[in-house]
């Protein structure tokens, strides 16, 4: 091979070398502001005491807009419409959790958390986390 085509080769090799580096640390800055992102909203996060959760949820509804809802009435009366699905159980406050009654396997407390407008109902036992937005409630017939 000629001196020529080896250094053609060589600082083709060192280009593309360049190129890769320079990708590796643009991921590594775009992964460093994502994480900075989720940290940002993890310091938004604030747990809710039983006193704040029952003022809260009282007469409302928590709603993904699309999926579900579940009513809390205030006389401790839950209605959850969910998929079709309706049922009715209860709701109490016990310490600083809201512990949901529907006769379902995964009934039982969960922590409460808020950012922003975002309730995260986090499940002290068995279950999926349920999240949404808290709004007036309406009655089983669809009205408010």
């Amino acid at each position: 091979m000629s001196e020529g085509l080896q250094e053609v080769r060589m600082a083709e090799s060192k280009s593309l070398l360049a190129k890769c580096l320079i990708v590796a640390l643009a991921s590594g800055v775009g992964g460093s502001v994502a994480l900075d992102a989720g940290f940002v909203a993890a310091a938004n996060l604030r747990k809710l005491t039983g006193a704040e959760i029952r003022t809260s949820f009282a007469g409302k509804q928590l709603t993904d807009e699309v999926h579900y809802r579940l009513v809390y009435e205030r006389d401790g009366t839950l209605r959850s419409y969910a998929m079709s699905a309706k049922k009715v159980g209860k709701w109490v406050v016990e310490k600083d959790e809201l512990c949901l009654y529907l006769g379902e396997s995964d009934d039982g407390c969960y922590q409460v958390t808020l950012s922003g407008e975002q309730f995260e109902l986090i499940p002290m036992g068995l279950g999926g986390s349920i999240d949404g937005i808290l709004q007036p409630a309406h009655n089983g017939n669809g009205d408010k």
